[in-house]
């Protein structure tokens, strides 16, 4: 009777504390999660459009989209890259560019693109580099990486960038080099004449090169 009456004993204790071990568990569990490392959404294959006041403002395609809104500093994630154009009030494009990676910083309203990053304006500007910041409440583009500038009549190359959102007013800070582009001799299937053979124009005002201490 006293061995049984141990055992039966000995079996209640041990029903008692396996709930709590198993609610142990569970807190260390919990404990190990951190909120402000996981995504509040994710969205794949996406295609969208983001509009101000009911007028659509950009559209967005990009293969994956992460927003992370518990962190000190919310923002969105694109790791798989992304494709972004702006629309005027009439929806023309006006402009488009595509990275390999960016984040956009809600509160600061920032963009920031890295990789191959290519931003094409209309109607034929071309603007390359591996980094790029867009301020949308400064309303500035800025990079001080290696830049490549395609326009109609030049190729512009340098490190260091700065421009106004529109495009209309930029400077590269520390500029490498200014190219005359030849359509005509291009189209026709020719090789271009040495740089230093041909009369160069300054180009305009608005994409003049301008060193870094003026």
């Amino acid at each position: 009777m006293r061995s049984l009456l141990l055992l039966v004993v000995s079996l209640i204790a041990a029903a008692c504390l396996l709930p709590a071990c198993r609610d142990e568990k569970k807190v260390d569990v919990a404990a190990r999660l951190n909120p402000a490392g996981m995504p509040t959404m994710r969205s794949e294959n996406v295609a969208t459009l983001i509009s101000d006041s009911g007028v659509p403002q950009y559209k967005i395609v990009t293969p994956l989209w992460l927003v992370y809104d518990n962190t000190d500093t919310p923002y969105w994630h694109f790791p798989k890259g992304i494709y972004l154009r702006k629309y005027d009030p009439f929806l023309n494009v006006v402009a488009s560019v595509a990275a390999d990676s960016a984040r956009y910083f809600k509160n600061q309203a920032l963009w920031k693109l890295d990789g191959h990053v290519e931003l094409h304006q209309a109607p034929k500007r071309l603007f390359m580099t591996s980094q790029l910041f867009w301020n949308q409440r400064r309303q500035e583009l800025y990079s001080d990486s290696f830049i490549h500038i395609e326009t109609e009549t030049h190729v512009l190359e340098g490190y260091g960038f700065v421009s106004d959102e529109h495009l209309v007013s930029y400077r590269i800070k520390k500029p490498t080099g200014i190219f005359p582009v030849d359509r005509q001799s291009l189209s026709g299937g020719g090789a271009p004449a040495p740089v230093e053979a041909r009369e160069v124009p300054p180009p305009p005002a608005s994409q003049r090169v301008m060193p870094e201490n003026q």
